[in-house]
């Protein structure tokens, strides 16, 4: 301990919290080293405990999170070489400049976990846990949100996974510092707290899941074009890309009505446009993508919706999911409500674009956000839950509040994200279902689509750059979650316990 001592105090102590920091990152897809992610906290709790004052923990914790969200964070670079208007070189400036923003939610944590739970471990431990959940839920909500990789995901590969269905993913990241904590509660000697903690783990892993609902056989195909982003939007591709889609989904049919599931953006032209002159354009390209479809199928694809408020001029443009028949009928529409900044919109655009700054997605106008979360009707199938790629990281708000769908359709493009970014949005999409015990399917351009049960298991996958179908059942759905009813309600309710605890325990003497 003594040399451990030393590597924590000084400026030595911000270089070991930073690499703990990356140590915790490896516990992530696509490294997926889970147990690694718990230890780190080992470390973060013991600087924070040696802090000689709360500015001190602050500034560790921040070190850790710099550290955790540079390595986690590194495929955003890969976003950058799309872009031909923005240098590729800014790329890292972007992941250091997001990293230093959201490492202040773990300096944060570590600042109440050393104001409440002062010296004594075990307050320690459950002050930790529970203001990290906090952060990592202010996070997912300040300046739009941004929720990637709570801490939580780290455990998707574990049983404890099902414990996200009664007290959220939020609830599952404060798992992970109480495992971390128990190590260090063994460390001090302190074996009664750490078997508590042991006790609490074990408790989660036993909460039963709902009940499995019967539900009716609905076969579907899962398309995975393996179209690079590079190529997506290149002049005439677009009709390489229809005949990709269209031969995939037509491979190997079988007799019967099927589902088909196309990704975002699949169709690059507009499925709908409010401009007057457009409407045969538009016809055509709805009719185009009907062609995969025979008497009985149905088509849900991804597409772009154009906006004028005069029938003239373009005034904006959605990023939506349609429901096609065949003939090329469109019987629902789905807006994407959760845009991506910088992606999907330039905040600050009147500022940023004079200064050379434009959207990593190519266009010259920001899209126009849904109203949230909304079912389609889709024949033969019921309600489908709709989220559009980066809308599904967002724990408690992928349901439509009316109606509970038969499944949540995740139409994506990670094309731009390089290795880790596909991964990791699996992950995040495993849990959803998990919390809200419901089968969900992904449709991604180079992959990783895949068809996910009620309980978050990967039942079918195309991996990364692979071109291919899926054809699967439709798995079955549970009835509704604790998670389903409640939402963030649960994270939150358990956060506060844990720092209640901590500060009942850390105003006890020895």
């Amino acid at each position: 301990m003594n040399r451990l001592d030393a590597w924590l105090d000084g400026r030595k102590g911000w270089l070991t919290a930073f690499v703990a920091g990356i140590v915790s990152a490896t516990a992530f897809a696509p490294i997926g080293l889970w147990p690694l992610g718990p230890l780190a906290f080992v470390i973060l709790l013991l600087g924070i405990e040696r802090a000689s004052g709360w500015k001190r923990a602050m500034i560790l914790g921040w070190w850790f999170g710099l550290g955790q969200f540079l390595l986690g964070l590194n495929w955003i670079a890969t976003a950058f070489t799309y872009q031909d208007a923005m240098p590729a070189g800014l790329g890292w400036v972007g992941v250091l400049l997001l990293s230093l923003y959201l490492a202040v939610y773990p300096a944060l944590a570590a600042l109440a976990a050393r104001s409440i739970g002062r010296e004594r471990p075990f307050a320690l431990v459950a002050a930790l846990a529970g203001s990290w959940a906090i952060g990592e839920m202010l996070r997912g909500f300040m300046f739009t949100g941004f929720a990637w990789n709570p801490m939580g995901v780290a455990l998707v590969e574990t049983p404890w996974r099902m414990a996200s269905a009664w007290i959220g993913t939020y609830g599952l990241s404060a798992l992970a510092v109480v495992l971390g904590g128990i190590v260090y509660l063994s460390i001090k000697r302190e074996f009664l707290p750490a078997f508590l903690g042991v006790a609490l783990a074990g408790v989660l892993l036993l909460l039963p899941p709902s009940k499995a609902l019967p539900s009716p056989t609905v076969p579907m195909t899962v398309v995975q074009p393996n179209i690079d982003q590079a190529d997506k939007w290149r002049p005439g591709f677009d009709a390489v890309a229809a005949e990709r889609l269209l031969a995939l989904s037509n491979a190997g049919r079988d007799e019967g009505p099927r589902l088909i599931l196309w990704p975002e953006a699949a169709v690059v032209d507009p499925l709908t446009d409010e401009r007057r002159f457009a409407a045969g354009a538009t016809a055509y390209e709805r009719s185009r993508a009907a062609r995969a479809l025979d008497e009985d199928d149905i088509l849900i694809t991804g597409g772009l919706a154009v906006q004028s408020p005069d029938g003239i001029s373009v005034g904006g443009a959605t990023n939506s999911v349609f429901v096609i028949e065949p003939g090329g009928k469109v019987s629902g529409r789905y807006d994407k409500a959760h845009l991506v900044p910088y992606g999907e919109y330039l905040p600050m655009r009147s500022i940023l674009e004079p200064l050379g700054l434009s959207r990593l997605a190519p266009g010259a106008f920001d899209f126009s956000a849904g109203p949230g979360p909304r079912n389609l009707e889709v024949k033969g199938v019921g309600p489908v839950g709709m989220q559009v790629c980066y809308e599904i990281i967002f724990p408690g708000a992928v349901v439509d509040p009316g109606e509970r769908p038969r499944f949540i359709f995740n139409p994506s493009n990670d094309a731009w994200f390089g290795r880790f970014g596909p991964p990791q949005h699996l992950a995040q999409a495993r849990l959803r279902a998990a919390e809200e015990g419901l089968p969900l399917v992904r449709a991604t351009p180079t992959g990783i689509s895949a068809v996910i049960d009620a309980d978050g298991r990967l039942l079918d996958s195309l991996g990364w750059r692979e071109q291919g179908v899926i054809d699967a059942n439709l798995p079955a759905m549970r009835a509704p979650t604790l998670f389903s009813r409640f939402g963030n309600l649960l994270s939150l309710a358990l956060a506060l316990i844990l720092c209640g605890l901590g500060v009942a325990l850390g105003r006890r003497p020895r």
